[in-house]
């Protein structure tokens, strides 16, 4: 991201890091999946459509509209009838595509704390991935960049099974090169044709770069079910007072010179970077999109855990009849 156009540089360089205990994308499929399972133990207990209900395919009865309800869903006949907005329900399917989405644009290989940021959206989509396979959901996944050795971005089919759930980790789990620029936009274009049918589709991107995605993830939550997991690393928010330091750009190599030691720079470049944050946040939630922010500087389980917690508490007291 270019500094003075879409926000505050992505890669700051030469800021120490913080030396990693252990990195997630170097932590093997089934140590992930002990460690997600062991944490989120008993948030899989009860009714299936609470963490992952879908929309159905089957109509459902009709409710009163309470706050939160998607107002897609609204129906306008009994609406009328009962001169009340009222919402029709629709009956989970109890087998549902998970379609992962990961951005592997070069700036997600930058982290100055606990992990990099594409780290810690490969863990989270792995843990997605591992409680969605859980429940009998089929999992499915597409890349953001052209690979070398096919030309073409990743696709795997949505299919059932922890096997297949650890083939598409491991297909995902090359970090991102410098110069390499991921396409969320044909991403999301993919994930569209390969859907036959409603589903989720959960997506880990930084959302910075040139944007362009806002509108196909629009047409995709008409849809589906969408979670857009936002990483953020606590250097893209604040710099430090350090002198003077270079900043760079990883997906085009561009290079500018800071220097942090003058407030006006350092406040300049908070102001930036938190309005490219609301920025995301209000296109994610114009998209219907539920959105989990993680950063490279906390717990990403324990964010995950609450988020997942906080989510099927939701879905299910929206189903429950109000008196």
């Amino acid at each position: 991201m270019r500094l003075g156009r879409s926000g505050p540089p992505s890669g700051v360089q030469p800021l120490p890091e913080r030396r990693r205990s252990s990195s997630p994308s170097q932590v093997p499929v089934e140590r992930l999946r002990l460690t997600v399972m062991r944490r989120i133990d008993g948030l899989l207990a009860g009714d299936h459509g609470g963490l992952f209900p879908g929309h159905g395919t089957e109509m459902g009865e009709a409710r009163p509209y309470v706050p939160g309800d998607d107002p897609r869903r609204m129906d306008w006949a009994v609406t009328a009838r009962h001169d009340e907005p009222h919402i029709r329900e629709t009956i989970s399917d109890h087998e549902l595509d998970v379609w992962l989405v990961l951005d592997t644009s070069a700036s997600l290989a930058y982290g100055t704390a606990l992990a990099t940021k594409f780290e810690v959206a490969w863990s989270a989509l792995g843990a997605m991935a591992m409680l969605a396979s859980t429940g009998g959901n089929r999992v499915g996944a597409v890349g953001t960049h052209a690979r070398e050795r096919t030309g073409r971005p990743l696709m795997l089919p949505a299919r059932g099974g922890a096997g297949h759930v650890s083939t598409i980790l491991a297909a995902l789990r090359p970090e991102p090169l410098d110069g390499q620029v991921g396409d969320l936009s044909s991403a999301f274009g993919s994930v569209r044709r390969l859907a036959r049918r409603r589903g989720m589709v959960v997506v880990a991107s930084d959302f910075l770069g040139e944007g362009g995605w806002e509108r196909p993830l629009r047409a995709l939550g008409r849809t589906h079910e969408v979670i857009a997991i936002e990483v953020v690393d606590p250097r893209e928010i604040s710099l430090p007072d350090v002198g003077l330091i270079a900043v760079v750009d990883p997906e085009t190599g561009d290079r500018r010179l800071l220097d942090t030691a003058r407030r006006s720079v350092r406040d300049t470049y908070r102001s930036l970077a938190l309005e490219r944050r609301a920025a995301v946040a209000a296109s994610l939630k114009s998209a219907g999109a539920d959105h989990l922010t993680l950063r490279t500087d906390g717990d990403w389980v324990i964010d995950f855990v609450r988020f997942v917690s906080s989510r099927k508490a939701r879905l299910v007291s929206a189903r429950r009849p109000r008196p």
